[in-house]
């Protein structure tokens, strides 16, 4: 196709308009506008794009990557948003039901002292298999009259006929026994598909891309994010950009956590942008007994941040028991052991029930 005569500003400002947010080279800007190599157009590309990254230019469009192939980051253009001077809906709490206990049928405790607004986001960092799906299925089971979007990277399994052909996703076995242990159907507490026989919620089969995946105005339950240990980094983007895709719904993203670590994969990445923060890590002996510490919350009207509560999971992975607040030992000072002896009060859990330790 023929170049035009010499691209203008305008021609660079106006395509640049689609792009923002985006990485763009010279070379795609060329090819965008058809420009071929010689013409005066092809070296006026880069003064362009020069002055339009020049601050004393007025308003940047772009910034330099600094990178050697002539690439820039397009600025995403904002304008002001007005809160006073005219009509604002005051919009109200997200009615977020927590997880329950099996035999109380009361939600974790510290449920009520935790407000949800629409557009927070709730992480789960837990050591493996420490119980972040039994949380996810509740958060899911519990609320399905709002029909949530489910993602797990164990609750899929890709299959394909005998001779490779017909690729498709179908429900895990493992998945669909902790679903039938929850249905009312079998006896259990959760309505999973409604009068048309059809399921509640949406299962997607999202391995990577979660942000990309996220469905505005609902709850999004994402279990669990999973990157690779050289790009730990791109926990914060990826956390930041699902708070910006889920318009008014929110996000539940478990995370994984490293024995013995502090907090989950990613670090102060996951604090940056967690509303509440939830942990899970073992407690004592017993593989299903499971220690939950609110980590943070942006808003409470209690002091529950730092607390810690004990449980134990039963019935396949699907439900809660006897929940509980515990607190460090007093008498070994939570470190299970006193003068090389197992804490004869604690018995080496390192944490008691309030109650026990009165």
């Amino acid at each position: 196709m023929n170049d035009k005569p010499v691209v203008t500003t305008a021609d660079v400002r106006a395509l640049l308009a689609t792009m923002q947010g985006k990485e763009v080279t010279l070379d795609v800007i060329r090819k965008e506008l058809h420009i071929v190599a010689g013409s005066k157009s092809f070296d006026e590309v880069r003064n362009v794009m020069y002055q339009l990254a020049n601050p004393k230019s007025g308003k940047r469009i772009v910034v330099a990557s600094g990178k050697k192939n002539g690439a820039y980051k397009v600025i995403e253009q904002v304008v002001p948003v007005q809160i006073y001077g005219q009509v604002r809906e005051r919009r109200p709490v997200f009615n977020l039901v927590f997880p329950r206990d099996a035999h109380t049928g009361r939600e974790l405790h510290f449920a009520d002292a935790i407000t949800i607004r629409e557009g927070d986001l709730i992480t789960i960092g837990g050591v493996k298999s420490k119980g972040k799906t039994t949380l996810c299925l509740q958060f899911c089971g519990e609320n399905i009259d709002m029909k949530p979007i489910l993602m797990g990277n164990e609750y899929t399994v890709l299959v394909t006929d005998d001779d490779g052909s017909n690729a498709h996703y179908e429900p895990s076995p493992r998945f669909v026994s902790r679903l039938d242990v929850m249905s009312s159907a079998n006896g259990g507490w959760i309505d999973w598909i409604d009068e048309n026989g059809e399921d509640k919620f949406t299962l997607l089969p999202v391995r990577d891309d979660y942000a990309e995946h996220v469905v505005k105005n609902k709850l999004n339950i994402i279990d669990w994010i999973n990157l690779d240990g050289d790009k730990l980094y791109n926990v914060g983007k990826t956390l930041e950009d699902i708070k910006k895709n889920q318009g008014r719904g929110i996000t539940i993203a478990a995370l994984q956590m490293g024995e013995g670590a502090m907090g989950p994969r990613g670090g102060q990445f996951v604090r940056d942008f967690s509303d509440v923060e939830i942990l899970l890590d073992g407690f004592g002996q017993d593989d299903n007994d499971i220690l939950l510490t609110v980590r943070g919350a942006k808003e409470k009207s209690a002091p529950i941040v730092g607390r810690t509560y004990a449980y134990t999971i039963g019935a396949s992975g699907t439900k809660i028991f006897r929940f509980r607040e515990v607190e460090k030992c007093p008498f070994c000072h939570g470190q299970g052991y006193s003068k090389g002896i197992k804490c004869e009060y604690c018995f080496g859990n390192k944490y008691m029930d309030i109650e026990s330790s009165e």
